[in-house]
């Protein structure tokens, strides 16, 4: 997933010491660039673009990464005083994800050796205060990093700010295929796709299911003998799904929907789709099982023409990969009350990720009781316990609102034999009362895109680099504090 991009480095001087200044910054460059890339903590290779001491140099850089689709961001450093007007230029064009690391090539102090020369070179203390001011005049966007360059937290940060940045170029180049649209005049799932583009990146097209059916009808039984023997390879089935059973020919036509799905994804170059169960003329079934697959593989999901979770799930799932954990849709379903373990039970009709659980899933077929199509079939598991972050966009009509939810994901008090879909329960940041009261307050969708590998760190990232509102329930939320931050918000945003 990040082999075909990179992160570049640029130090940042000046021509003032001489030259011998100026080969010393570029050696400490290039050590801190190797041992940043030799420490096994960053997902993405970081390349040294050497050091710029003129506004020509800043500009020639900047303009450069613009236009190198391999370039997902850039690290800035300052080793000595860097005039940061020389900056202005080369950020004001500057449309990617910008890290200033606010670190020095030595660790400590050489308290008996220090002379002038060495507080000349050694200026990042000034000089990264120097470039910080123009950055924040210039209401740039960037995160900012500070700590030696060879110390693990450090280096964590930086990998955190690459996943995201990572996940923001894939955006960039992200198409989302919509079958259907949205249904029965829900608002939270819809909103404006022209904005989308501009402010997120991604473009949402739409395509009638018979686009889908079309493909379908090509499928081969040779190539459902294939699949339904992966499925069996993967999955335990349940008797009525097994070969000869009187549910296995619905397992075939769920395999020839997968593969259907997947060819057309994959010639349109889609990273990302939405189903309707309103809009299944020509299908078999609702392709549950197709959904629950793809999304497994890394493509965003979004039920019921939901393009804005199909979005942020695939992008939550580019920011994760390589991370213990996994990604998925999910929708908030119904609550246990019980005091203090009150939870909330996630699921959908049937598209959940694999992904989230450590158990083999059992493939089943069983009516639906929605959609008017035939009984679907679907992998039944329920998500293991652990933290884990629930996120939703939803357009505000003025701008667009990231609410993002910690929440403990708990064992079931018991089994759920007469609901046999994939599921997980988890219980909000502080409780129940408070995360559920803080998300209505704040407009939050009934859908989520969730994952167990990611931080609130990382969200923090994305909503800078996207310059989007960005509210977090977790530990620490009370519902006094909240409203205030809406209202705040509110004018911040007006």
């Amino acid at each position: 997933m990040y082999n075909n991009i990179e992160i570049w480095f640029v130090t940042g001087a000046q021509l003032l010491y001489g030259g011998d200044a100026v080969v010393a910054v570029d050696a400490h460059s290039t050590d801190i660039v190797k041992g940043l890339n030799d420490s096994g903590r960053l997902p993405v290779k970081v390349i040294y673009k050497g050091t710029v001491n003129s506004s020509a140099e800043v500009t020639a850089t900047f303009s450069a990464a613009n236009n190198d689709k391999r370039c997902a961001g850039i690290i800035t450093w300052m080793h000595t005083f860097s005039p940061a007007k020389m900056w202005i230029k080369g950020l004001q064009n500057f449309n990617k994800p910008l890290l200033h690391l606010h670190t020095q090539f030595n660790k400590e102090i050489p308290w008996s050796e220090i002379d002038m020369d060495f507080m000349n070179l050694n200026q990042s203390a000034h000089g990264d205060r120097e470039f910080g001011h123009i950055v924040s005049r210039m209401r740039k966007s960037r995160k900012v990093v500070v700590g030696h360059w060879s110390d693990t937290g450090v280096q964590e940060r930086i990998g955190i700010w690459m996943r995201v940045a990572a996940a923001w170029a894939d955006a960039q180049e992200m198409r989302l295929v919509r079958f259907g649209d949205n249904m029965n005049n829900v608002a939270v799932t819809d909103g404006d796709k022209v904005e989308a583009e501009m402010r997120l990146g991604y473009h949402v097209d739409y395509h009638g299911i018979g686009d889908l059916v079309a493909y379908q009808d090509r499928v081969t039984d040779s190539d459902i003998d294939s699949l339904v023997a992966e499925y069996e390879s993967l999955y335990d089935f349940a008797d009525n799904c097994k070969k000869g059973a009187r549910d296995y020919r619905q397992v075939r036509e769920a395999a020839r929907e997968e593969i259907a799905l997947r060819r057309f994804l994959q010639e349109k170059g889609a990273k990302a789709f939405t189903t309707n169960f309103d809009a299944l003329h020509g299908l078999n079934q609702l392709p549950g099982l197709a959904c629950q697959r793809l999304m497994a593989e890394g493509y965003g999901f979004g039920a019921e023409g939901d393009w804005k979770t199909a979005a942020l799930t695939r992008t939550l799932w580019v920011m994760a990969q390589g991370l213990p954990g996994g990604t998925s849709f999910l929708e908030d379903y119904t609550y246990h009350f019980d005091g203090e373990r009150s939870a909330i039970l996630q699921s959908h009709m049937l598209e959940v990720s694999p992904e989230i659980t450590t158990q083999r899933p059992r493939l089943e077929v069983h009516p639906l009781g929605i959609g008017g199509k035939a009984d679907p079939a679907r992998l039944v598991f329920t998500a293991h316990p652990g933290a884990g972050i629930a996120a939703t966009i939803v357009d505000m009509g003025n701008r667009f609102r990231m609410i993002v939810n910690n929440v403990d994901v708990i064992e079931p008090a018991a089994a759920l034999p007469k609901l046999p879909v994939a599921s997980a329960l988890w219980i909000p940041r502080p409780n129940l009362e408070i995360g559920a009261a803080a998300w209505i307050l704040a407009g939050g969708t009934h859908h989520t895109a969730f994952s167990y590998a990611l931080t609130n760190e990382f969200f923090e990232d994305y909503a800078d680099i996207a310059g989007i509102e960005l509210l977090t329930i977790d530990e620490h939320t009370t519902i006094n504090g909240f409203k205030f931050e809406l209202k705040v918000n509110e004018v911040y945003y007006r």
